[in-house]
């Protein structure tokens, strides 16, 4: 996988992102929406972001663990805050790094605010597109 950040595109973001990957890998895999449940089905963390995504970036970790990649194989995460407010992105992106440490994907990613998630107690939802060699 070959991550590509242009001179003719902002460098503000590319510490935690890329703006272009590209991939020739002829197995993908698709991890649906990970929230801040934990394996019996209980939020973890009601009404706190920090807590909720460590836990959803934690669930999104189990679930690469169980495709058998590696979080640096991510081609594409988007990230789904409701009520996103600036003051958010720190937050978010501080329990991913939490989680996944040196193995942070700077890979392509949307950062999407959102109204509501299926359940309303749900802050933070990130799924992920994942490539194999």
């Amino acid at each position: 996988m070959e991550l590509l950040n242009p001179k003719t595109l902002t460098d503000k973001v590319t510490s935690v992102i890329s703006h272009v990957v590209v991939t020739t890998a002829s197995k993908l895999a698709f991890i649906s929406g990970q929230v801040a449940v934990d394996e019996t089905g209980k939020l973890m963390g009601s009404g706190d972001y920090r807590t909720q995504a460590i836990q959803a970036f934690t669930n999104l970790k189990y679930a690469l663990d169980a495709a058998g990649a590696d979080p640096l194989q991510m081609a594409k995460m988007n990230i789904f805050v409701v009520n996103h407010r600036p003051e958010l992105v720190s937050v978010i992106f501080d329990a991913g790094l939490q989680v996944f440490g040196s193995n942070w994907p700077k890979t392509a990613s949307t950062y999407i605010g959102v109204q509501s998630l299926a359940d309303p107690a749900w802050l933070i939802e990130v799924d992920a597109i994942v490539t194999f060699p």
